[in-house]
C-alpha cells in the first residue's frame, strides 16, 4: 500500500493530501530513510513522522485498504 494512503487509513494523519505534503516535505521516514508518498508500506516497517516539535514513531502491524475508525488503532503500535 502507498505510504500516504496508509497514513490516512490508519488515521495517523487525517487527510491523504496532508499526508502527501508531509512526505514531500521530508517529515516522514520508513525504517530510518526519508520516504516519498508512493513508497510501499508493509507489516513490520517502522514509520517516523515529524509533527512540528514532536516525533511519532510507530510500527506497522497490519495493512488494510479500509477500516473502521474504532479498528484503525490496531493497524499500528506506538514505539
Amino acid at each position: 500500500m502507498r505510504l500516504d494512503k496508509y497514513l490516512k487509513v490508519s488515521r495517523l494523519i487525517k487527510r491523504r493530501t496532508v499526508a502527501n505534503e508531509a512526505c514531500d516535505a521530508g517529515r516522514v521516514m520508513i525504517n530510518g530513510k526519508t520516504a516519498k508518498a508512493g513508497a510501499e508500506v508493509k507489516a513490520g516497517d517502522v514509520i517516523e513522522i515529524g509533527f512540528g516539535t514532536r516525533n511519532v514513531k510507530v510500527e506497522v502491524l497490519d495493512v488494510q485498504e479500509t477500516t473502521r475508525k474504532e479498528d484503525a488503532k490496531e493497524l499500528f503500535r506506538y514505539l
